[in-house]
C-alpha cells in the first residue's frame, strides 16, 4: 500500500535475515502493524488467535477475484491452520505492546478496544491509500470531507468493519486484476486458459469433498 513491500501475511514471500537494512526492516514492521490494525477493526471485541491470523492471511487476497473463480476458498484457512505457531512469532511482541489489547496467551485470546475511540485511533493509523479508498467509499458527491472528518465519522458506524473491508477489496482487486492481465500477455493466451481450467478444476474438488 503506502510503504514499499505490503505484504502483510503471503506464504509466497520469504523473510530473509534484514536486520542490518533498518529502512527495510522499518518498513516491514510498519506493515505488520498495520496488518493487525486492519485486522481489529474487522473482528469482534473478543476472539481467538486463530481468528486474527485468519483475518489478517486474508488481508492480501480481500476482494481479490482469482479466488472466486479460481483459487479454493480454504485457502486461506490452509495458510493458517499448520503456521499458527510462526504467526505467533510474527505478531506477539505487537499484540503485546498495544495499549488497546488485553493479550491473554495463556487462553490464546484477545479482546481489543471497540469504543468509538478506541476504533477512531486505529482508523487513524490505517496506510493512507486504504484511509483515502474508505473517504471515496464514504464521501457523498460535492461534499469534500476531509479524511479524518470521515474516518471520525466511521468509528462511530455500527458498520465500520464492514466499510474498511470493502475499501481493502477495493484496492486489492485492482492489483489482483492488473497482475492478471500481466500474465496473461507474459504467458501468452493459451497457457492462461489452461493455468484457469485447473484452478477451476481444482476449486471444483475442493467443493465436491465438503458436500461429501
Amino acid at each position: 500500500m503506502n510503504c514499499p513491500g505490503y505484504i502483510w501475511a503471503r506464504t509466497e514471500v520469504k523473510i530473509l535475515a534484514m536486520d542490518e537494512n533498518v529502512i527495510l526492516r522499518s518498513a516491514l514492521d510498519k506493515n505488520l502493524k498495520s496488518a493487525v490494525t486492519t485486522a481489529f477493526l474487522m473482528l469482534p471485541e473478543s476472539f481467538s488467535e486463530e481468528d486474527l491470523f485468519i483475518e489478517i492471511a486474508g488481508l492480501s487476497y480481500s476482494g481479490d477475484f482469482r479466488m472466486v473463480v479460481g483459487e479454493e476458498k480454504s485457502k486461506v484457512l490452509n495458510i493458517v491452520k499448520p503456521n499458527v505457531a510462526h504467526f505467533r512469532e510474527l505478531y506477539g511482541s505487537i499484540l503485546q505492546e498495544n495499549p488497546q489489547v488485553v493479550y491473554k496467551t495463556q487462553q490464546g485470546r484477545l479482546e481489543i478496544d471497540k469504543s468509538p475511540e478506541g476504533q477512531f485511533t486505529q482508523l487513524m493509523t490505517l496506510p493512507k491509500t486504504l484511509q483515502q479508498q474508505i473517504n471515496h467509499i464514504m464521501d457523498p458527491p460535492g461534499k469534500n470531507r476531509d479524511v479524518e472528518e470521515t474516518l471520525f465519522q466511521l468509528a462511530h458506524d455500527p458498520d465500520c468493519g464492514d466499510v474498511v473491508r470493502l475499501g481493502l477489496s477495493a484496492i486489492v482487486r485492482t492489483s489482483s486484476i492488473r497482475q492478471s492481465t500481466k500474465g496473461i500477455f507474459t504467458a501468452g493466451m493459451k497457457k492462461s486458459m489452461i493455468y484457469s481450467s485447473l484452478k477451476l478444476h481444482k476449486m471444483w474438488k475442493g467443493w465436491l469433498r465438503k458436500t461429501s
